[in-house]
């Protein structure tokens, strides 16, 4: 059932008094539902809600939380089709689509339950104390991560379940012991909705602190801006636009406190294909490559917007299969009007660039929501001298920048803006004879891919998703993967601190049984 209220905390409220709708992409018509934008009294509610629940939550044992992120699956899985259904409606995606995106929400939730069960994720350490050693006595030490406290989620426009409601960051969030306040994506309002009631019922079985979790609905910046500046909240989660990002940052660095904003924004994901893989493979690399820049309609972060490839008959081929290729693909909805008409926008602002060519374009008719992939092609001079030409186009895009040679190749490399990931295509062979290649990408990705394709982010603990700004405002840090928890926590120590008064994961006889370091040695054993 939808309501299109509030929640704070447990309590299901009415919210102010602005009320909106969400788009149906594919019929390209209003969902029935009715929304209530969330109040300030609200707004102020939930975070105090949420900063007395921190008091609490973050106490809880590793078992009580990690059973509390698996009830959150539970809950999610018991809302059937019928939260796939909701899914499909506000985002113009196809069943299979959303199955797949909440096996993965499901995963990821299970998986911080169980990094909570074997522990090692506090980075417990100990130095214990030398008291007779000269010419001054060592004091005992012993470290261990500690949440920050009330974190804001804001939910992603493309992944209406694995980064909105209970994706990785809200899992992330609660693993590290920090409550949650989400704001909900207005595209995605019924979902986020319909994902809360989920969570807060997970929340009520297992006795969780009051305000533990809430979920705000809000079409424009009051809400999130509200948010960022209160006082009570201790970091921020977002997934989108650079200037939605960017904005949230400058906001959160002007507090009287400053807060960390962990904003996964903008990338075009550059792929370097080398003469020889086009030599041996171009047929099959330009059929990958459709697939790819065309997935999801174009509409994932590491979506492959730029083709950098050394001028000669090799590259020729490629662009006329791949042109070949991406126009037998039948188009796709696009997750909202207002996406399309960016899309559109964005795509005619680099083709009337100088010295920009068309290469593919679906021509045919389509729905209205529907994109018309593209592909263009610029030479790597004209790419140098025009910032334009690398701006990300969100959708299924993509630009093949023609380089004179390896030098003009390195160059274009460097002046890239951060990326979430970079691809080389290369014979195993070839690549040794692009070290300078291989060097520059690493200094400008957070991933980098031999012969596959960026679309596909695994969550696994060696993901790393994220990279140099503006990919993300934090290249330290993944927002998938176990290691996601580590934004919402810092190291805290203690210093010849009673042994009973401390947490389980310092105290000596190691009550967890979970690997700590202990005077440099890793091990499980008690001290």
């Amino acid at each position: 059932m939808i309501t299109g209220k509030n929640y704070v905390g447990s309590q299901l409220l009415a919210g102010g008094t602005k009320t909106y709708k969400t788009i149906n992409p594919q019929w390209n018509i209003e969902n029935p539902w009715t929304f209530t934008e969330a109040s300030l009294e609200e707004i102020e509610q939930a975070a105090a809600l949420a900063d007395e629940a921190f008091k609490i939550y973050k106490n809880y044992p590793a078992a009580k939380k990690a059973a509390f992120l698996n009830s959150i699956a539970d809950e999610i899985l018991e809302l059937g089709d019928a939260l796939l259904e909701i899914y499909c409606t506000e985002s113009g995606f196809l069943k299979g689509r959303a199955e797949s995106e909440r096996g993965r929400t499901i995963f990821q939730l299970r998986s911080f339950a169980n990094m909570l069960l074997e522990g090692s994720w506090l980075e417990a350490t100990i130095d214990t104390a030398i008291p007779d050693r000269a010419p001054l006595p060592k004091e005992d030490l012993r470290k261990m991560l500690v949440p920050l406290g009330p974190v804001v989620v804001f939910g992603s426009s493309n992944f209406p379940f694995a980064f909105s409601t209970a994706g990785g960051d809200t899992a992330s969030a609660l693993a590290a012991g920090c409550p949650v306040i989400v704001k909900s994506h207005s595209m995605h309002i019924a979902t986020g909705e319909m994902v809360a009631s989920a969570v807060i019922k997970a929340a009520k079985k297992h006795q969780m602190p009051e305000g533990v979790f809430s979920n705000l609905i809000g079409s424009g910046t009051t809400l999130g801006t509200s948010l960022v500046k209160h006082p009570l909240v201790k970091a921020v989660g977002f997934t989108g636009s650079i200037n939605g990002g960017r904005a949230l940052f400058d906001l959160a660095s002007q507090r009287p406190e400053p807060i960390p904003v962990f904003a996964e924004m903008g990338s075009i994901n550059p792929v370097v294909i080398l003469p020889e893989a086009l030599e041996k493979n171009s047929k099959k690399w330009a059929a990958v490559y459709a697939g790819s820049i065309t997935l999801g309609t174009g509409q994932f972060c590491t979506n492959p917007g730029l083709l950098l490839g050394i001028k000669g008959k090799e590259l020729d081929q490629f662009s006329k299969e791949l042109s070949e290729e991406i126009e037998k693909i039948a188009p796709s909805c696009m997750l909202h009007p207002s996406i399309k008409t960016d899309f559109n926008n964005g795509r005619e602002k680099i083709r009337s660039q100088n010295g920009v060519t068309t290469v593919a374009e679906y021509k045919q008719e389509t729905a209205p929501n529907y994109a018309q992939q593209t592909i263009l092609s610029v030479d790597g001079k004209t790419f140098l001298e025009n910032n334009v030409l690398s701006h990300e186009v969100f959708g299924p895009f993509s630009i093949i920048v023609q380089c004179e040679n390896l030098e003009e190749l390195t160059a274009i490399i460097n002046k890239l803006d951060g990326q979430l990931t970079g691809t080389i295509l290369a014979e195993s062979a070839e690549i040794s004879n692009y070290d300078t290649v291989v060097s520059a990408l690493q200094n400008r990705v957070g991933r980098l891919i031999f012969n596959g394709v960026p679309t596909g982010v695994e969550v696994c603990a060696s993901m790393l998703h994220g990279g140099p700004y503006p990919a993300s405002s934090d290249s330290r840090f993944t927002a998938v993967g176990i290691h996601a928890v580590k934004r919402w926590v810092r190291p805290f120590s203690y210093q010849n601190w009673p042994d009973e008064l401390l947490p389980e994961a310092l105290q000596n006889k190691n009550p967890l049984n979970i690997n700590r370091t202990v005077n440099d040695v890793i091990t499980n054993k008690p001290i």
